[in-house]
């Protein structure tokens, strides 16, 4: 089955207009968390590829969640999907799924 990026495009987008009149940072770095689908996915070869794209990353101590950060950057939703999607296309070549975004703290 093929990813649908354009309902993830969407989600991302619909979170921005749902947060109208909610204070948000200029910049920030943003966390796009991932979760492990086949138990036999390499984690390192999936840590390697983000962190060539410029990501840094953390695994979770759940066992199945990695953490893609990048930024600081702008905090609009054509920058946050931008990276979004880097990293989704990554993740998934390494049968990772996409779990969400959130700004670091």
């Amino acid at each position: 089955m093929s990813h649908n990026f354009e309902a993830q495009r969407r989600e991302t987008f619909d979170t921005f207009r749902q947060s109208k009149g909610i204070s948000l940072p200029k910049t920030a770095v943003v966390e796009y968390a991932f979760f492990i689908e086949e138990l036999d996915a390499s984690w390192p070869a999936l840590e390697r590829a983000l962190r060539l794209e410029g990501f840094r990353t953390r695994r979770l101590k759940d066992g199945e969640t990695l953490v893609a950060a990048i930024g600081p950057i702008p905090v609009t939703a054509e920058e946050i999907w931008k990276y979004e999607r880097i990293a989704t296309s990554i993740a998934l070549k390494h049968d990772f799924y996409p779990d969400g975004w959130e700004l670091a703290e």
